[in-house]
């Protein structure tokens, strides 16, 4: 199988489960992770031939994505702010959303001065400290989640990024969780907001592949996670502190509501670049 032919099969078979452009993009960047040629490298090489294990890769790779497994998965890489990050089934795939809270949060490096201690609780991947760690680098960063194998992903990331982040076991939901750790200037956040009742209505890459325990909520507790963060960054956050997070656009009053219940002030809301509400913040 030539490069070409490889990537004409690709398209075909993707193409009926996906349109022809998303097919395309998937293809593309599949055919460059096998083979290790860009777009522009496989047509001057167009007739070059894959090897055997190239080949069986493909094919592979081509069934798990006709079972809807996500392609971040399958080539073990999603880009974020950037950058290249390390990612498996557990944790969530970064979204482009989120790039959108991480430079809200880039912008308090005017009004900061000193040490500055920032954490990011459920911090999967790590996207979210290591991309802050890399353009604030005079801050100390720190990262937790409750679950291991994604904090193992989360330092691979933060070694292969070449960035320093303090990363560490928690579960928010016990009593004196973050106890052991400083007080913080900066906490943010991307917690689970998806209450159980909407499985129905997700795509079967998210809802068969990625981590149910960093999606879903309990749907006669929906903030569950913001009103418990919020109590901790009033217990944790220095004065005059700020807390950061990614909302589900259907909720964001709720959350507004869970920051002024907490005793935060100059609570504002933030559109994404699609003018959906998806960014709350708050000031102790």
């Amino acid at each position: 199988m030539t490069i070409q032919s490889a990537f004409a099969f690709a398209l075909q078979q993707l193409q009926s489960i996906y349109d022809s452009r998303e097919s395309a993009t998937i293809a593309n960047i599949l055919l460059e992770h096998i083979s290790g040629y860009n777009k522009m490298d496989r047509i001057l090489f167009k007739d070059e031939s894959l090897d055997a294990s190239q080949e069986a890769k493909l094919l592979l790779a081509i069934q798990s994505l006709l079972a809807h497994q996500p392609l971040q998965y399958i080539i073990e890489a999603a880009w974020f702010y950037g950058m290249q990050f390390y990612v498996n089934q557990h944790v969530l795939i970064p979204r482009p959303e989120t790039e959108e809270l991480v430079s809200w949060v880039l912008e308090e490096q005017h009004t900061m001065h000193g040490e500055v201690n920032i954490i990011d609780i459920g911090t999967g991947s790590g996207c979210i400290p290591i991309s802050i760690k890399k353009h604030w680098e005079a801050a100390n960063v720190y990262g937790i989640d409750l679950s291991e194998t994604a904090l193992e992903v989360a330092r691979k990331n933060a070694e292969q990024l070449q960035v320093e982040v303090n990363f560490t076991g928690q579960d928010i939901l016990r009593a004196n969780a973050l106890e052991q750790l400083p007080t913080f200037d900066i906490i943010v956040s991307n917690p689970p907001y998806i209450k159980e009742s909407e499985k129905k209505q997700m795509q079967k890459n998210v809802l068969d592949y990625e981590p149910g325990i960093a999606l879903f909520v309990p749907d006669h507790d929906p903030m569950l996670f913001y009103r418990t963060i919020a109590s901790i960054a009033m217990e944790k956050l220095r004065k005059g502190g700020k807390i950061f997070f990614e909302i589900n656009e259907a909720h964001a009053p709720e959350v507004e509501g869970c920051l002024h219940d907490a005793g935060f002030h100059n609570v504002l809301r933030k559109q994404d670049i699609f003018g959906k509400d998806r960014m709350v913040s708050g000031r102790k």
